[in-house]
């Protein structure tokens, strides 16, 4: 359906692609990966037509129509959700548009007019009626129900619409396009954990080959058929899912570097034979004969260190006391909306807990009242009373940097007593050297403001770690790294976040936000999941168990009037 061939692209900059061959088939789910700035983005622009490669081809028939869902999703606030969609199809649209407007025209035109305005119409339905534009009223009523809305959703406003159910539209607008390759760019990207699982299961049961990018580890996992790694430029096709990636990706530098080490060894003991016999006169020409041969041998190269990307540990901190946080009885609202009622948590010391619920479900709202930067509505929320040193990491951390400060001056400010060794050093582990680290915070990207924010956050030890979507804008390398100081760090850590594979590696604890309560599942998310499902089957066992006996009820209710009947009957016929 569609290849690349020996793809290069070099930008003023620097070269981004060096060498990219990857192909997509009828039933591919490909994924995109590779650090920030491997050049995942500008494949899927290559693909499009957005951009020319500067060497290389893309090959693909004349006819593809390629349907490409970025994390914008582009929807206009002030339409109709059915308007919405009806734009998908920009020339019926218009079309449609002119014939709604016609008929006004003809109420007040002149004779020679209206004959021109008769022919117009009859055109401008025959163009219409040619792209099925009256079947296409049918085909958005099909797909709203597809995307998880209601018949009645579709004459509310878009502005009504969370994120979530605005990636919806933007889906369906993409899908009534009939496109032959979705291209996804970050699909997930703000999208609360009920969501994804929506849009997982959804685009497992597409037919049409799709390519992802996405830092979104689990999702790759779920959907992917083969992955296409870049790195350095090139780019490299493993089959299966994410995890089956990294197996085959260890396996290979195993074995590429076990050859390395027995041709390096082989080279040694033959250049030690030529350096000792070189000048012999019995054994000259087979040193000189082996020399040829060594040169004529083709190298195996060493495996790549991996991917330069941070490195870091937190700083030590005190012990705390063994409570940290004690929330009671805590109840709390915005105007009609009730978040929290009457819940109850205790956090200790060394838990790293994972705070799920829907958006909206007050997570977000709950570290700041741990932090005591909200105060409860009632009840009691308070860190624990012996040492707790909290350092807070907030979902928009990175946007509320200093844009007119050097990356060096926005570390050397929060610690004015560092020396520059200190600063250039802590720099450096979050990929900051040489004079970027005198760059303007406003020209950096947003990964790079999401790693100036950790550094930070960083400089200043605690023991009481608070992080609200910790993950926005790091490329995997980078959640690997975060992922392991976490799981070596010795105090306790809260977190808010929607990457399940980040919280599956990194909490002990999963605290769901459900009905207003705080419900704790001591155990990791996968047990957490399989709790959850236990739950649910109890749910539907008890259900089932009321169904059959609300049936055995009726039926003995059913019998007992047929026998009071009969009786009724027999005691009237006696009469």
């Amino acid at each position: 359906m569609l290849r690349l061939e020996n793809i290069s692209k070099i930008y003023p900059t620097g070269e981004v692609l060096k060498d990219v061959n990857w192909e997509v088939k009828p039933g591919d789910r490909i994924g995109l990966v590779g650090v920030n700035g491997a050049g995942k983005s500008t494949q899927l622009k290559i693909i499009r037509g957005d951009v020319e490669p500067t060497t290389g081809n893309i090959i693909r028939p004349a006819s593809l129509k390629i349907g490409y869902l970025n994390q914008e999703f582009e929807v206009e606030e002030g339409r109709t959700v059915r308007d919405e969609f009806w734009t998908v199809f920009h020339e019926a649209n218009t079309i449609h548009q002119r014939l709604m407007e016609i008929p006004h025209h003809m109420e007040e035109a002149d004779p020679d007019t209206l004959e021109d305005l008769i022919h117009e119409l009859d055109r401008q339905q025959r163009q219409f009626e040619a792209l099925d534009g009256y079947g296409l009223d049918a085909r958005i009523e099909k797909i709203l129900p597809e995307m998880g809305f209601n018949p009645e959703d579709g004459d509310r406003l878009v502005s009504e619409f969370s994120g979530g159910w605005k990636m919806r539209m933007g889906l369906g607008k993409v899908l009534l396009q009939d496109p032959d390759i979705l291209l996804l760019d970050e699909p997930t990207n703000h999208l609360d954990l009920e969501t994804i699982e929506w849009l997982e299961n959804y685009l497992r049961g597409v037919n049409t080959p799709m390519v992802i990018v996405s830092h979104d580890r689990e999702f790759l996992d779920r959907l992917c058929t083969q992955i296409v790694e870049t790195e350095r430029g090139i780019s490299t096709t493993y089959l299966g899912n994410y995890t089956k990636y990294l197996e085959q990706k260890a396996e290979n530098r195993l074995a590429q570097q076990s050859a390395y080490e027995r041709q390096q060894k082989d080279i040694a003991q033959q250049q030690a034979y030529i350096d000792r016999f070189r000048a012999s006169a019995t054994r000259s020409t087979q040193a000189k004969s082996r020399e040829k041969q060594l040169s004529k041998v083709a190298l195996i190269e060493a495996p790549d260190s991996d991917v330069r990307t941070l490195k870091f540990q937190f700083p030590p901190a005190i012990r705390s006391g063994e409570e940290v946080v004690r929330i009671e009885d805590l109840t709390h609202c915005y105007d009609e909306k009730i978040l929290f009622l009457g819940a109850n948590l205790e956090i200790e010391r060394g838990d790293r807990i994972a705070f799920l619920g829907p958006n909206g479900a007050g997570k977000s709202t709950l570290l700041r009242l741990i932090l005591g930067r909200e105060a409860p509505t009632e009840g009691i929320v308070r860190l624990g009373r012996h040492n707790v040193i909290p350092k807070y990491f907030e979902q928009n951390q990175a946007e509320a940097l200093d844009l007119d400060k050097t990356v060096f001056d926005t570390v050397q400010d929060i610690v004015p007593d560092w020396k520059m060794e200190q600063v250039r050093t802590l720099l450096g582990q979050f990929l900051f050297s040489g004079d970027m680290v005198f760059k303007q915070v406003g020209a950096l990207s947003g990964g790079e403001k999401a790693r100036l924010a950790m550094a930070a956050m960083l400089v200043q030890p605690a023991n009481l770690l608070i992080l609200d979507e910790p993950t926005n804008h790091l490329d995997i390398p980078a959640k690997e790294t975060l992922e392991a100081a976490l799981c070596q760090y010795e105090g306790t850590v809260l977190i808010v976040s929607h990457d399940r594979y980040f919280i599956s590696q990194v909490a002990n604890k999963i605290v769901e936000i459900r009905d207003g309560e705080l419900r704790l599942y001591r155990g990791d998310y996968h047990y957490y999941l399989d709790k959850v499902e236990a739950e649910k089957e109890e749910a539907r066992r008890k259900v089932t168990e009321a169904e059959r006996a609300a049936k055995q009820s009726a039926k003995r209710r059913k019998q007992k009037e047929k026998q009071q009947e009969k009786a009724a009957a027999r005691k009237a016929a006696k009469a």
